[in-house]
């Protein structure tokens, strides 16, 4: 970093109640190929500063990617104009309180640096992954996708903030498309971009990922012989790459709190939750526990303090079934009276934070993944999401899969293809009627969450267990 935050925010000539500087800098990478052939090498640093200033109850934001003092200095005059100017139009008057003067950092879990990966070594695996991926003629289409990211941030303010963070990712996305006549199938590593971690050149383990693009073609073969799936109310076993989608659409965003108070109605839509429902709503059955946790280690968006500087934690947001608690930032506490998390994020130095997810997982249960099975005598198990369509309460939803298997006396029998289910979010939670143990776990995540205007793409973590679900609505695609 080629800038000092805390001189800078020393020297600042400013009247205003709180003044932050928020330092991000990312170095991403990318290799894309498609059959063996590359589409696509680039390297890009992205780096700039936000300032944000506290003036009579309302908060004003301007960023600037030049990094003298004199351009942050015209940045901070800018967003304290801003200050001003809302207050004729503010309806809540905030004081420092929400910018707490935490001070301390965060590194992400890294055994092996991403620069001791070489820009050849990543080629030649990414050409083997579509070697490997196409285990027949019938695969018509590889694809291999790499990315590494390295962020930095560093936030300081008026009252003596002082957070350092360092954050290590890699993200990849191998897919096979079969096809045979007019049948097209196409199956993915756990659906898209789903294998996204914080850590280094460890995540890249070649034999681990030849291996599974091997299966990964196989699946596609596979389908494109499979039978269409049936259209029946029966048990649906979902598998971790799902839940993931599963958790995020109808638990992640309708419990953002700035969504329930109306603040994204216009865009990303509203939720059938209100503020009322918290302490008291029962959410799912009683085998529903869902945590929020930045803590845990290697998943996509933990971190140690959110972007207003709040210290992260692991809290239950749904615990057995009950909502306790929403995804909302010490702004929207306030507003709303009722209990958030550490969760105000920004996707860069350009965006000031709103409520995000980070890390939302649903915790184990007991079962193996065989018990789960052995104790259904109909019903259907699903992987990878494909396709996701929800409403903008986030209550009626319909989502597709890549692959399925039919459940017949407790086993797995045929591959289905074409895989969907629809439902109704509280309906739904409340048909949870198994949860798979900690043997069942897997831990995905997606760097594509949008949400905000103007728009931020942001990271998000996802962990679950196995899980079945009873009475719901199964149907192919005839």
């Amino acid at each position: 970093m080629n800038i000092d935050l805390e001189k800078t925010i020393e020297n600042l000539t400013i009247t205003a109640d709180w003044v932050g500087l928020r330092y991000v800098s990312e170095k991403s990478q990318t290799h894309r190929f498609r059959d063996g052939l590359p589409q696509y090498h680039g390297k890009k640093i992205n780096r700039g500063v936000m300032a944000e200033v506290l003036v009579n109850g309302q908060m004003g934001y301007c960023a600037t990617n030049r990094l003298d003092f004199a351009s942050i200095q015209r940045a901070v005059n800018n967003a304290r104009q801003q200050a001003i100017s809302a207050q004729e139009w503010g309806i809540f008057s905030f004081d420092s309180s929400i910018r707490p003067p935490s001070r301390g950092g965060y590194q992400s879990s890294v055994q092996n640096p991403l620069d001791t990966l070489s820009i050849r070594d990543i080629n030649d695996l990414l050409i083997q992954v579509c070697e490997s991926l196409k285990v027949s003629s019938l695969v018509v289409k590889t694809t291999a996708l790499a990315i590494m990211n390295e962020v930095e941030h560093h936030f300081v303010s008026s009252n003596g903030a002082n957070i350092f963070q360092h954050f290590s990712m890699v993200s990849t996305d191998y897919g096979a498309v079969a096809q045979d006549g007019n049948i097209i199938q196409k199956r993915s590593d756990n659906g898209m971009l789903a294998r996204c971690y914080q850590g280094g050149a460890e995540i890249i383990n070649p034999s681990l990922i030849l291996q599974r693009a091997k299966q990964i073609g196989e699946s596609a073969i596979a389908l494109i012989h499979a039978q269409e799936c049936p259209n029946t109310r029966t048990n649906l076993v979902l598998a971790p790459d799902q839940m993931m989608l599963q958790i995020h659409e109808s638990v992640g965003h309708p419990l953002e709190l700035d969504r329930i108070l109306g603040d994204e109605r216009n865009y990303a839509g509203s939720s059938f939750v209100k503020l009322e429902d918290f302490g008291n709503l029962a959410y799912g059955s009683s085998k529903m526990n869902i945590t929020f946790d930045p803590t845990f280690e290697g998943e996509l968006a933990s971190y140690g303090f959110d972007d207003t500087g709040i210290e992260a934690q692991r809290q239950h947001l749904i615990k057995d079934g009950i909502l306790l608690r929403g995804l909302g930032s010490l702004e929207s506490q306030a507003r709303a009276k009722v209990e958030g998390v550490a969760n105000s994020r920004a996707s860069s130095w350009n965006r000031p934070p709103i409520d995000r997810m980070a890390n939302l997982n649903l915790e184990s249960g007991e079962n193996s993944f065989d018990d789960l099975i052995s104790n259904i005598e109909h019903g259907v198990y699903m992987e990878s999401n494909r396709s996701w369509s929800i409403d903008d309460y986030r209550n009626k939803f319909q989502f597709g899969c890549e692959y399925a298997r039919l459940i017949e006396n407790g086993q797995l029998t045929k591959t289905l293809r074409n895989p969907n289910y629809r439902g109704v979010t509280q309906h739904f939670w409340h048909n949870l009627s198994a949860v798979g143990d900690e043997s069942t776990k897997d831990v995905f995540g997606t760097p594509i969450c949008g949400k905000g205007e103007p728009n931020q793409m942001i990271r998000v973590g996802h962990a679950s267990p196995v899980c079945v679900f009873s009475d719901i609505e199964v149907f192919g695609s005839e």
